[in-house]
């Protein structure tokens, strides 16, 4: 990987870290998603190529960063979304019930 390739795959998985903090399941499974994406483009020597996937990286790494809000099971049973700065101006979408009840 060139050193520009490396400082992105950091970008995102340092996004998926904040975004993910204290969920195991979820940061174990997206620093697997970000590795196994890299990796699937290790052979890309096309500089157009190389250029396009770090830049959808990066756009990865900024939809991560702002526009995923991890939420919290509360003392009482439900659920809390604590947005950050950092999503100011996103739509929040609330999962139902159900899905959060399914097992994993």
């Amino acid at each position: 990987m060139g050193t520009e390739a490396i400082q992105v795959f950091r970008t995102v998985l340092r996004a998926t870290r904040k975004t993910f903090a204290g969920d195991a399941l979820m940061l174990r499974e997206s620093a697997s998603e970000v590795r196994k994406k890299f990796e699937e483009n290790r052979h890309v020597t096309s500089p157009a190529d190389l250029s396009r996937l770090l830049e959808e990286a990066r756009e990865a790494s900024q939809f991560i960063s702002t526009m995923i809000v991890q939420a919290k099971l509360n003392e009482r049973g439900g659920y809390e979304v604590k947005p950050e700065k950092v999503h100011i101006g996103a739509t929040l979408e609330v999962p139902s019930e159900e899905l959060l009840k399914k097992p994993t």
